[in-house]
């Protein structure tokens, strides 16, 4: 089989595809043929070394398939099976081996591929509109970078809870991409923050150092930000009296490993994801397929801003 792994940190060019052999479930583990990968920016931050790992490595977080060996242990999940995953380290790749109580099962009305597009960043964009701050009717949302993956989720759930959402964009396809996807208003990244200062609830930040003080402007006194990536770079420190002086502002830094520790948790976001999709609630947006030999060229896509929606690699 093939698989895409890592050797030491750096740009797209340290992504090796290379082959191996078939790998074998150990105890408690799954073996599943690969029929979508997800790209996400964790990837990128793990190729980089921003997020340190042990080299060399598999890499790729997400992934969906069809379950082809079962190690001893495993219940509840069989061969034939069709599931999957998000969080688990190695998923790009034609073979992944995966903790069994880390899966969670697709149901048919799903295809494979939309499963794999919308693990990672469905279910952050719903524990951030559940769970870090649970969208109320009438609620006042802003989310960046609108017209990506993870920015057109964000607007769709919250629009789900019964908020009205603001979004920020680069361009006018852009914001095309962020009106469809069901944003009351969209603003260019140099605008927002005197068009919205004080009357934001919450704000989802997935950009990270170019729009994080002009968030914290457009928040309505106690309203939250929730940085949940850093696309532009990471944010430089910040004095928490900063938060005192705007308005008693709150400020966290989630994750989704944390909102799905719990297997009960996993299922009931993924349960609720996948009831989405299938019942036309919300729509996963794969705008780019490359075969998986070319993750290079995704992942240089990915960092330049160069795609909307969801990039997948095909096995």
């Amino acid at each position: 089989m093939h698989a895409i792994i890592v050797s030491a940190p750096g740009g797209p060019e340290v992504l090796e595809y290379v082959e191996r052999p078939d790998p074998a479930p150990g105890e408690g583990e799954i073996v599943v043929d690969v029929a979508a990968s997800g790209v996400n920016f964790i990837d990128i931050y793990h190729r980089s070394g921003a997020y340190p790992l042990n080299l060399p490595t598999p890499i790729g977080s997400e992934a969906a398939g069809t379950v082809s060996a079962v190690g001893a242990g495993v219940e509840g999940v069989a061969v034939g099976d069709v599931v999957a995953w998000a969080s688990v380290l190695g998923s790009y790749t034609e073979k992944a081996v995966v903790p069994a109580d880390r899966v969670v099962p697709v149901p048919e009305a799903v295809p494979a591929e939309v499963a794999a597009a919308a693990m990672l960043q469905g279910m952050t964009a719903h524990y951030l509109t559940h769970s870090t701050y649970e969208v109320k009717q009438g609620d006042q949302a802003l989310v960046h970078a609108g017209a990506g993956g993870m920015g057109q989720l964000l607007i769709q759930l919250a629009k789900l809870r019964g908020a009205k959402v603001y979004s920020t964009v680069s361009t006018s396809e852009k914001e095309k991409l962020a009106r469809e996807a069901g944003a009351d208003e969209v603003l260019r990244y140099e605008d927002f923050a005197q068009a919205l200062r004080g009357k934001i609830d919450v704000v989802y930040d997935g950009v990270g150092k170019a729009t994080f003080d002009g968030g914290l402007e457009a928040l309505r006194p106690r309203g939250l930000m929730a940085l949940y990536g850093a696309a532009s770079g990471p944010v430089p420190p910040i004095d928490p009296q900063t938060l005192n002086k705007q308005g008693s502002l709150f400020l966290t830094r989630p994750t989704l490993v944390h909102y799905v520790a719990e297997r009960k948790e996993l299922l009931q976001r993924a349960s609720d994801l996948f009831g989405w999709i299938a019942a036309g609630q919300l729509s996963i947006n794969v705008s780019h397929r490359y075969p998986l030999a070319e993750a290079r060229q995704a992942h240089e896509d990915l960092a330049a801003r160069r795609t909307t929606g969801k990039l997948l690699l095909i096995p």
